[in-house]
Formats: structure tokens, sequence, C-alpha cells
């Protein structure tokens, strides 16, 4: 059957008629000027870890039965897969909780004298988009300014804990004199910035060979600010989106730990279908508290610690199939709005077994974007998968998703691929 051109027929119908009429899909019609939906990339990590026997299958492929938290997002099976068997290397560090820092980056033992973080997956993917958008990138936290996203010089990204004031930034626009003095504020800034870099060359001259190469990361920092402030500048001067929502109110009380997530997590498709970020990291937090959580009476940390403590594990359980059923939701959201398709998710823990600490076996879970899904992946290696693949590999893969061509990321000895 001979195509016919979208635009050609409407301009000429147009003419003929003089009249606009929206029109039905017609097979004789191509509708190649229709745009497709950019890349996304979202990160979502629940730090004290999910007992393991509630979250991984019996068996692999696409004919497993669902465990007990995966019955409570079951109905999404067909757009997401369960990888098992990754973790990244050496993630012993100072602390027994060092490892939540490292799950987007691979850095190897965390928080022990001379260590730096390195370049974190999502911070990867918005430097390589920069700022198609108006925020390459959006860190969440559910209780602190903590998160685990690093700049490649080591240096963390704060998470945004407010969804109000989060809310404010992306869709409220202010009135001219609020755009104005926070021009004057990106001006200042770049005028201190030129001052700082004036002096360079006499600097650079009267310090030892060590101080040199912190000063050049430090000025090529200063650099990369310079670029940023540029950018941002641009943004000022074009609208905020209108959104069809009301602006959240924020949860005060640190013990409703699963609302608190629950309306974190419901701002992230708003920033997508939005197109105000591509890139969104959300840090799931130990709150330190008893979560308002039906028949839980423990703290949520100490129950992750349970000691095999039957009722301390029913506890637990409560409490992470609350928040397993927030990112079903999640889930459920991101394909009404049409997201889920072009969105690569990763959601996961750093802590493979919180009750020891370890960072082995890690549960890990990708849903949407280009993949084909259903099934469960042992990605392990040696006998019966007995040894963890580089978590790195799957990175690698979600970047290139996002256009990045890279061959290696972290600790990765290729690409993680699956049926």
């Amino acid at each position: 059957m001979r195509k016919m051109d979208r635009r050609s027929f409407l301009t000429g119908a147009l003419k003929a008629s003089g009249v606009a009429m929206s029109l039905p899909l017609l097979e004789t019609l191509s509708w190649g000027d229709v745009p497709q939906a950019p890349a996304r990339m979202v990160n979502i990590c629940a730090t004290l870890g999910l007992y393991a026997d509630s979250w991984f299958p019996k068996s692999e492929g696409e004919g497993y039965e669902a465990s007990e938290y995966l019955a409570l997002i079951d109905q999404h099976r067909q757009h997401y897969t369960l990888i098992s068997g990754l973790a990244h290397a050496n993630q012993s560090g100072r602390q027994a909780h060092n490892s939540e820092i490292t799950w987007l980056t691979s850095a190897e033992h965390p928080g022990l004298d001379g260590f730096r973080n390195t370049l974190s997956l999502d911070q990867a993917a918005a430097d390589h988009l920069g700022y198609v958008t108006r925020f390459p990138s959006i860190v969440l936290g559910t209780t602190s300014p903590q998160s685990q996203s690093y700049t490649e010089s080591g240096v963390m990204v704060p998470a945004q804990t407010s969804p109000a004031a989060l809310f404010t930034r992306l869709f409220l626009q202010g009135n001219a004199e609020e755009v104005a003095k926070e021009t004057r504020r990106l001006v200042d800034g770049g005028s201190i910035l030129d001052h700082l870099s004036a002096g360079r060359e006499q600097l650079l001259n009267q310090v030892s060979s060590a101080d040199r190469q912190k000063l050049a990361a430090y000025f090529e920092a200063v650099r990369t600010a310079e670029r940023e402030l540029t950018e941002v500048r641009a943004w000022l001067d074009r609208p905020k989106p209108n959104v069809d929502a009301e602006p959240p109110e924020d949860i005060k009380d640190n013990a409703d730990v699963v609302g608190r997530v629950r309306l974190m997590v419901n701002m992230v498709p708003l920033i997508l279908e939005t197109d105000s970020s591509r890139v969104v990291s959300l840090m799931i937090q130990d709150h330190g508290v008893v979560p308002k959580v039906s028949g839980v009476s423990g703290e949520h940390h100490g129950l992750s610690h349970h000691g095999q403590d039957e009722a301390k594990i029913v506890q637990l359980r409560k409490v992470e199939s609350a928040l397993v059923s927030v990112f079903g939701d999640f889930l459920t959201a991101m394909r009404e709005r049409d997201l889920l398709a072009s969105t690569a998710v990763l959601f996961g823990s750093n802590l493979g077994n919180a009750n020891s600490h370890s960072a082995t076996h890690l549960p890990i879970l990708v849903a949407g974007g280009p993949f084909r899904h259903g099934s469960h992946v042992m990605a392990g290696r040696g006998e019966n998968g007995a040894q963890d693949a580089p978590l790195s590999n799957l990175f690698v893969t979600l970047l290139r998703t996002m256009g990045v061509q890279k061959d290696s990321f972290g600790h990765s000895d290729g690409a993680l691929t699956w049926a």
C-alpha cells in the first residue's frame, strides 16, 4: 500500500479547506514526524536491603514462581527483569553500611583511608546529556542530603529531601523580582570563578608537584562550573512547564517512612513527563525510627539485623512489603503515562544480606527501557552461579540505553546482556 507523508497531506488539506481538523490514525499515513520519546534513566536503592528469602525466586527463566515480594508487583512481570548474582568487588569499608555510597559507582573499600569515590552511573548519563533539560539530573533522598551520586572528581551530589521544595523548583515560576535575583546570583558566581582563575599560573609556579595536581583538578572543576553557569542562565529565561497536579505537602513525621518514600516516588513521573530531567536517582535511606507500618514495633535498621529472630523477620517483611508495593505503584504510574518503555529503571539494594552487612548477591531489578522482560536471569559465574558477576556490567548496558557508548564502567569486564 502506498504511504502518504502526513505533513504533506495535512498541508494540502488545510490549504484546500482552510479549516483545521484532527484526524484519526490512518494506515495510509506515515507518522514519521512524531518525535520519539527520549531515553531516560531512574535509579532507586533501598539501602537497608531486601530480605533475600522473600525477594529471590527459586528458579530461573520466564516460568519462575513469584516470591512473596514479587507477588506484590507481578502484574508488571512482562515489564521487568530480575537479575541475580551481581555485586561490586571489595565493598568492605570503614563502616558496615559504607557500601551504600558506592552502589552507583563500584569504587572499592569505601570510607577507608585515602578513599575517593568515582563517577556514578547517573552522573555519567547526566554528563553525556548535558543541559538538554533544565536539570541534567535530579538526586533525591527520603530523609537526608546524603546521596549515591558522585561527580567524576568524587564529590557527592547532595540529595533533595523536600517534595514540596522540589515541586516549587521544577514547576512554579517565580515573579520577575525572584527571577532577577536568581540571575544576579548566577552572575555573581561567575565573576567569583573568573577572579579565582586569574592567578592560576602564578599559583601553580609556587607549589609542589602534588599540589599542582590538586590545583589542576580544582581548576578543571571551576571551568566545568563556568560552563554550567552559562547553561543555567539560559534556562532562567524559559518558562517552567505547567502540570495538572497539586503541590505536595511534606510529611514532617520521620516515622512515616512509607509515606515519605511514596511522596518522593510520585514526583518522578512528573519530572520525566515534563522533560525537566531525564536522569533521576532516589536513595531510600535509613530513617532511624520505628516505621509507621501496622504490626511493626521495631526500628527498621534493627529489624534488618534480625539475627534469624523469626519475630523480627516477620516485622521486617511487613516494612519491605510496603516499600515494594510503593515501587509497584510507581511502575503502574509509569505505564499509565506511557513513560516506562523509554525509561530504564534500576531498583535494588547495595546489601544482599543486611543481617550480616554482606554486599554480595544483590537484589537487582531492571524495568522498562529497550529490553525484553519477563524472566529471572542468573548472571553469576562459576558452578551454580556461586561467584558474582560485576554489577558494573549492567551499568555499561544501562548507559548504552542513554546513548553513552562505553565499553567499560567501574570494574566491569563487559556488558551484561540477556535474551
